[in-house]
């Protein structure tokens, strides 16, 4: 059974032999430790295990066998920020346990992971306390031998890793007295990061293609590579629940799709299409349950802002059933897109695409030049379709019109914010206001969406012998405020579409 803890600690090491020799110094009245408990040593053997040719150390994740220790087993940490990472652990086993495995898969596809490098080390424990006797942190200093191979490599490390709920800050206060002391914060994030790095095994460098540097190529290419990295790092997060990773995955899919689009006189789109056909389909298959939980709490908020008199009925009971009944299976079914070998494939054709990009002539000019020049074509798409919704009488067919300005305007967003490096506050400010029409349109086509469950549930609600009319009010409700926002879409679009928002990149 897998568990998860977030790990937030600090790293030390000797800078002299002259301060090893004297060893840690005593935090006692260091910030509030108040006393320092010996916790006695312990042996630990671990064996790291990676790919051949380390995808996982290149990401900075890090996956052990280790035994020895109270928490002795599988432990996969996945990085969140600097210093912080999440460790989930999984029982001892001779093989890779397969919930940890799912957690790489979108790393490791098809290469396997096999044991790289062994740590044996000798830790030194003591619980840095407060006032009342509460752990603070632990405090670990690790006599370290790595083997890989033939080659070894010791040091001396030291570690403070903080309990749960403890302020950050008590690490400043430690690192403070550690450098008095003669020790300072180690270069390495991890002990493979080092162990690694001094048997002369370190990643080999990421693929950096694209052209000499300074051109569009280039600056297309790292940002493909930056969304591309995005959707495998979320790969994890959505099968661990996080919150919002669902949708962080499907922005870096529609990230990259928008951008294949944008800068197509730079990067062939006889190569791009497929593969954005392909994260068009991830893109659905795991928007079903987060889609719903979107709209769930939509009229969630609806029926809240009613007054008591009119919610006629068993309207939340209504509203359960009916969202049990659409989620069931969607977690499922999203687990089961990540684990197919579509899945993988199309992980396959970015690394692939993004290695070997077909470059087009345009990619040797500088994105000063090529840049404006696709972000404002984008404009002009979305200028028609506004122009093409306001000029249609309400009705289904202005909702989907209106659709698809929504989507255009969140292409001009995404295409002015890849721009924003090279371009600066003219691409900023261009993305600001297609996202301020992104933004009104969306809540727009919402509304949309929501009156369409809104009249199944009435539907159902009558067919079960229960009132509709909660149901026919919140209709007529999200009906008056997609009206509102219609009405609200010339001045708002006389905002984005001032020329003087454009007139910098023509």
């Amino acid at each position: 059974m897998a568990d998860t803890k977030r790990e937030i600690e600090r790293k030390f090491e000797f800078s002299k032999a002259k301060s090893a020799r004297r060893g840690v110094p005593d935090l006692t009245g260091t910030a509030a430790i108040a006393a320092v408990s010996d916790q006695g040593t312990v042996d630990l053997d671990a064996v790291y295990y990676d790919t051949p040719d380390q995808r996982l150390a290149a990401d900075g994740l890090t996956l052990r066998r280790r035994t020895g220790g109270a928490d002795e087993g599988w432990h996969l940490k996945l990085p969140v920020s600097p210093g912080v990472r999440d460790e989930i652990g999984a029982s001892l086993s001779d093989t890779v346990p397969p919930s940890l495995a799912a957690l790489v898969r979108s790393r490791v596809r098809g290469a396997g992971l096999r044991p790289q490098v062994r740590l044996v080390s000798s830790r030194r424990v003591s619980h840095l306390l407060d006032a009342e006797g509460a752990l603070l942190a632990e405090l670990s200093t690790d006599e370290v031998l790595a083997e890989r191979g033939d080659t070894t490599a010791a040091w001396t490390e030291v570690e403070v890793e903080l309990a749960d709920g403890v302020d950050p800050e008590l690490l400043d206060a430690v690192e403070k007295t550690f450098r008095k002391a003669g020790l300072r914060v180690s270069d390495a994030p991890s002990k493979l990061a080092r162990a690694l790095a001094e048997t002369d095994a370190e990643p080999p460098a990421r693929h950096a293609g694209g052209g000499p540097e300074g051109t569009a190529g280039a600056h297309v290419l790292a940002y493909l590579r930056e969304q591309r990295d995005a959707l495998v790092a979320q790969d994890p997060a959505v099968r661990r629940a996080l919150p919002d990773s669902v949708h962080q995955m499907r922005v870096a899919s529609r990230r990259l799709r928008s951008a294949f689009k944008t800068y197509r006189k730079v990067i062939d789109r006889a190569a791009t299409d497929p593969i954005g056909e392909e994260l068009r389909w991830l893109g659905a298959e795991l928007g079903v349950d987060r889609d719903q939980e979107v709209l769930l709490e939509r009229i969630q908020t609806r029926l809240g802002e009613l007054p008591r008199t009119q919610l006629i009925g068993p309207v939340r009971s209504r509203l359960r059933v009916w969202n049990t009944a659409r989620r069931s299976g969607s977690r499922r079914r999203a687990l089961a897109v990540l684990d197919s070998a579509r899945y993988v494939a199309l992980l396959d054709s970015l690394d692939a695409l993004l290695d070997t990009p077909p470059l087009k002539k345009a990619a040797a000019r500088p994105p000063e030049e090529v840049l404006p020049k696709a972000v404002l074509r984008d404009y002009e798409r979305l200028a028609g379709r506004v122009t093409a919704a306001l000029s249609l009488d309400e009705g289904h067919e202005r909702d989907l019109a209106l659709h698809d300005a929504r989507k255009a305007a969140k292409r001009v967003r995404y295409a002015a914010e890849s721009a924003e490096p090279v371009l600066g506050k003219p691409a900023k400010h261009l993305a600001k206001a297609g996202k301020s029409v992104q933004n009104l349109l969306g809540d727009h086509q919402d509304s949309v969406v929501a009156r369409e469950a809104l009249r199944g549930l009435g539907v159902q609600a009558t067919a079960a012998g229960e009132s509709s009319f909660t149901w026919g009010v919140l209709h007529a409700r999200e009906e008056a405020l997609a009206e509102r926002r219609e009405r609200e879409l010339p001045d708002i679009w006389a905002e984005a579409s001032d020329p003087a928002l454009r007139a910098p990149l023509e």
